[in-house]
């Protein structure tokens, strides 16, 4: 039985999002598993922030199969063939963004005259290649399901030089893009927020925006209890570093989680 190794695969995505799944339908049971834990997340206030947020959120993946339901990803299907390709389709949520500081929302007292970027469900297409159980490719487009965030595009690499039943190391690396609606939502300044905030004016065509790596370990103490820990490194390029409620180009977020599987 494989339950010990199903839980190290489980646990990666519930750390940070973009950790491929690609391997979970070769490990999982044909069982359910819940895997559930408190994660202490360190992380930007928003992307351009100089600003950390620190606090406990609540980790969970469900998985029957290829089907699962997490707190990072949402709702999702992760479909493979034989020779690595997989489809993975999801269904999320984005709580979008305030104007002044959240506990659970992205937003800092700084953008005060901002307003609001209203919270989204947003559909998922992830496409990729696992060439190796140490190597995936993945290309993935985020549409939210009204017209209030824009699209976004990423593609990435997973580096894994150690999957085992006790320890793995995922090394991840993003390009990060967006089209006009999504720069300008996150990163410019209309002339009404121009007015209420007094930040100037502030316009971005669609493309690529900014880089994410990240590192991420797991480790597994027993057949269900288990803890991991990521951090990842965020920069943004001048097509949207140069906004001016970018206060800082580059973020770095730590999660360390605590997690026990059913």
């Amino acid at each position: 039985m494989l339950t010990k190794k199903s839980t190290t695969y489980i646990i990666a995505p519930l750390l940070i999002s973009g950790i491929s799944s690609a391997y979970a339908s070769e490990f999982n049971p044909d069982e359910t598993a819940i895997t559930f834990g408190p994660g202490a997340i360190s992380s930007p206030r928003y992307s351009g922030a100089n600003e950390q947020s620190t606090g406990i959120i609540p980790l969970i993946h469900i998985q029957k199969r290829n089907i699962f339901l997490d707190s990072i990803n949402g709702l999702g299907i992760h479909l493979q063939s034989d020779n690595g390709l997989y489809f993975e389709p999801t269904l999320g949520y984005d709580s979008g963004r305030t104007d002044k500081n959240s506990g659970w929302r992205k937003g800092s007292d700084k953008l005060k005259g901002m307003g609001d970027i209203s919270s989204t469900v947003n559909s998922g297409i992830a496409i990729g290649w696992a060439v190796a159980r140490w190597l995936v490719f993945e290309g993935k487009t985020t549409l939210p399901l009204n017209e209030g965030q824009g699209v976004s595009y990423s593609t990435s690499i997973d580096y894994i030089p150690i999957m085992n039943e006790d320890n793995s190391i995922t090394l991840q690396a993003s390009a990060l893009f967006g089209d006009a609606r999504y720069m300008n939502t996150w990163y410019g300044v209309s002339n009404q927020q121009h007015v209420r905030s007094g930040f100037a004016r502030y316009s971005s065509a669609g493309g690529f925006y900014g880089t994410d790596t990240s590192l991420t370990l797991t480790h597994q103490f027993s057949e269900h209890w288990g803890a991991g820990f990521s951090l990842s490194y965020a920069w943004l390029n001048k097509n949207v570093a140069n906004s001016p409620i970018v206060m800082r180009r580059d973020g770095t977020t730590g999660t360390l989680a605590v997690n026990y599987t059913f």
